[in-house]
């Protein structure tokens, strides 16, 4: 799932609703009430941004963004940002943000001498995002993961149709894209079965029956053990270049 972007000069990144609150009007208080209020109004903010919207950012990767950001213009920030957001196509990536370049409906997340602004419409695609600045022996590199970005997460009390397209598009298609492959969900059964189609390297792969039986069969039916009762092909396979073996 995730897609390759640059970033700053560095070798790569690996890509793996908000809604701001605001107050209107006057309200005459006590002290005392005026104190309550103002706790009980951070509290909500904070919970509220918390579990609408999320970017984990780690110590590491804060200290590499504030050393890239000391040599920029004062008022310099990060963007983060999806490209073609809930879609096969999209791409996650980070730039600098100068003064002039944010927008009114961004949203701004505070970290660590910085801030990392967001597009209203790349916010809820990047829930539960993380990234994170590594460094090996074939040198350092800044990752991003956003397992949301080509489809937006669920709730668990969506409808079944939804939440398999999710665990197909943020967990099972990224895997089989290693191979050029990916699949589709056709359609749910009145049994319970998964009808799926391979396309692109696993179209025609010798070793599909593996990858649908020991692999996504086995994942979907440890995920959804009362709602489904097995996965099928209905793919008209064809054996040709594009097959990955």
């Amino acid at each position: 799932m995730w897609g390759i972007a640059v970033f700053l000069g560095l070798k790569k990144v690996e890509l793996d609703h908000f809604f701001e609150i605001k107050s209107h009007g006057h309200y005459k208080a006590n002290a005392t009430q005026s104190i309550i209020c103002l706790i009980l109004t951070n509290l909500l903010r904070y919970s509220l941004t918390e579990q609408v919207f999320m970017i984990t950012i780690t110590d590491t990767a804060q200290a590499h963004f504030v050393k890239l950001l000391a040599d920029q213009p004062e008022g310099t920030h990060i963007r983060v940002f999806v490209i073609s957001p809930g879609t096969a196509q999209a791409e996650c990536g980070v730039s600098y943000c100068p003064p002039d370049a944010a927008e009114a409906d961004d949203v701004e997340l505070p970290f660590n001498g910085f801030s990392a602004m967001v597009d209203e419409k790349s916010a809820p695609f990047l829930d539960d995002a993380s990234i994170d600045f590594v460094t090996d022996q074939l040198g350092s590199q800044l990752t991003l993961k956003a397992p949301n970005a080509k489809m937006r997460k669920v709730s668990g009390d969506a409808p079944l149709v939804e939440r398999i397209e999710y665990v197909i598009q943020s967990e099972i298609n990224p895997q089989l894209a290693s191979h050029g492959g990916n699949i589709m969900l056709v359609e749910i059964t009145d049994a319970g079965v998964a009808v799926l189609q391979f396309g692109g390297g696993c179209n025609g792969c010798s070793q599909v029956d593996i990858t649908l039986k020991d692999g996504i069969e086995k994942q979907l039916l440890d995920m959804f053990p009362t709602e489904l009762t097995g996965v099928r092909d209905v793919t008209e396979h064809q054996h040709g270049e594009h097959s990955y073996a």
